[in-house]
């Protein structure tokens, strides 16, 4: 039988962190909370293919809302999670999370969001001007250029948080950061998808 899409239907999505995790309780409260269609990641959060949720995004449509058992079943870090409620919402697709009571279809849940949205460009703040303090003190201490011989995790991680946003070019991260572009491309594996995955949500078009 040929699924139906229902109007407005209530979507939900669970993943578990580890392979010995079962999803039963997850999948049993998302039923519970009216989800009429349920996705569900088997795998370890550390994969960076979730075909489930991948396959969620593209069957939601707008007027839908996506129903998670809580944030960090969704969103692998802070930035991560604003960037796709923003992106559904973008879509006129709600967001709603089970354990912290968040609904984005209510004005308190979209005030929520505004201010998780704020302290995530806080962070990204701090790790650019922490990368800045860092260069400018292997500048004085004779470094050439200011450039590291070898890109640090930290200078890689500020890269990837910069990356997803098509304001920043390569060329300009790598010159922030005091590496060239190349560096960026040898220590960054998936830099292009990272680059151009825009359409189902920019973190999930290779998983």
């Amino acid at each position: 039988m040929t699924y139906q899409h229902p109007a407005s239907s209530r979507i939900g999505y669970a993943r578990v962190s580890t392979g010995g995790q079962k999803l039963d309780r997850r999948i049993d409260a998302l039923t519970a909370a009216g989800c009429r269609r349920i996705f569900a990641d088997k795998r370890s959060g550390k994969d960076d293919h979730r075909a489930e949720l991948t396959a969620c995004h593209a069957f939601l449509q707008p007027g839908d809302t996506l129903v998670v058992p809580a944030l960090d079943r969704y969103g692998r870090s802070l930035k991560d999670l604003v960037n796709m409620v923003g992106e559904l919402r973008g879509q006129g697709i709600g967001f709603s999370s089970l354990h912290e009571r968040l609904d984005t279809t209510t004005p308190g849940g979209r005030l929520v969001f505004h201010v998780f949205a704020a302290l995530a460009e806080f962070i990204r703040g701090l790790i650019v001007s922490g990368t800045r303090e860092g260069l400018d003190a292997a500048r004085a201490r004779g470094r050439v250029g200011g450039r590291p011989s070898v890109a640090t995790p930290e200078i890689i991680r500020a890269a990837r948080d910069m990356l997803p946003n098509p304001e920043n070019s390569i060329t300009s991260i790598a010159k922030l950061l005091g590496i060239s572009p190349g560096t960026l491309y040898n220590h960054i594996p998936d830099l292009q998808e990272l680059r151009t995955a825009s359409r189902v949500p920019k973190q999930l078009t290779s998983g």
